[in-house]
């Protein structure tokens, strides 16, 4: 676990993380980092979603910690500071979301070697909750979970998946698996090209701001948009998981009013046939719960905290 870099945007405070580099079994190089409370009660591993990185975390990382949880998260592979997976390294790419679950194995062999608080708990965002989901079937050795607008179906607008997912396999088979899926943004980072009024993610402003700004000044760690590989791949993963069983955990299930990027349909087929789970409906919420405006976060950072100290004392 040698030390990696952890970026600041001037003014921020000192980071309460420590960043280190793993090795996935295939070579792939990820960066994580584990935030720790001091005499915590337990641990909340931490699935980012498609596109993010560790330094979008912090303020989470802190009301967990506050909590009295450590936290532990890493880079997936092929976006954050963690291995790019081709040559041209601007779209979100991934041959196959099981690869996913080597970087998923690694952060538990860290949990286990850093002998992080128990019982540990899952926090996953969008893509996180796809191989969230997953990485519970695969048997994840968490007490609880807790899904920000899990990616279980994309919202693909007008298009039918079944159209989708033809147009990406075609282009895959022509050469361009690696180049960005039509629709999904290019290559630039959607923050650097989306107004505030327009955007997917946060009705606030201040932490939209963030986002631009880190954005602009790491250029290195951000991504553009999906590529035709990653969209086959995250459209038959979504497909694969709609048939599976419910894991026989308690699961809390967040989703906005707003949301336009993940399948509502899908999310609430998925809380309705899993019988230890609760959906969490958040008004004026856009896609990310964890970054809206601070009544709707504050909702779901308590909830998420009741739940796992519910589940740890059951």
């Amino acid at each position: 676990m040698k030390p990696a870099p952890f970026n600041t945007l001037p003014g921020d405070p000192i980071p309460t993380a420590r960043a280190f580099w793993l090795r996935a079994e295939d070579g792939v190089r990820l960066r994580a980092a584990h935030w720790a409370a001091g005499g915590a009660s337990g641990t909340v591993l931490l699935f980012p979603g498609r596109t993010e990185y560790l330094e979008k975390y912090g303020e989470v990382a802190a009301d967990l910690n506050a909590a009295g949880l450590d936290v532990l998260a890493l880079d997936w592979r092929g976006q954050g500071m963690s291995d790019r997976l081709q040559a041209n390294v601007r779209p979100g790419h991934i041959g196959s979301f099981a690869d996913y679950q080597r970087d998923v194995v690694e952060l538990v062999v860290a949990a286990q070697e850093l002998d992080l608080p128990r019982p540990w708990h899952l926090l996953a965002h969008s893509m996180g909750g796809t191989i969230g989901l997953a990485a519970l079937e695969a048997g994840l050795p968490v007490q609880s979970a807790v899904f920000s607008a899990p990616m279980w179906g994309i919202n693909l607008r007008r298009v039918p998946e079944a159209a989708a997912m033809a147009l990406a396999v075609t282009l895959c088979r022509l050469g361009r698996g690696g180049h960005p899926a039509p629709g999904s943004g290019g290559e630039e980072s959607f923050v650097l090209l989306d107004p505030f009024h327009d955007n997917l993610l946060t009705h606030d402003g201040r932490r939209w701001g963030r986002l631009v700004a880190e954005a602009a000044t790491w250029p290195d760690i951000s991504v553009g948009g999906a590529s035709n590989d990653w969209l086959r791949a995250a459209l038959l993963e979504c497909r694969r998981l709609a048939a599976l069983p419910a894991p026989a955990l308690p699961a809390l299930i967040a989703l906005g009013d707003c949301e336009r990027i993940v399948s509502p349909r899908a999310i609430r087929s998925r809380a309705a046939a899993w019988p230890g789970a609760r959906l969490l409906e958040l008004s004026d919420c856009r896609h990310e719960p964890m970054m809206e405006r601070d009544p709707v976060r504050s909702r779901f950072i308590e909830a998420a905290i009741a739940h796992f100290a519910a589940s740890a004392a059951a």
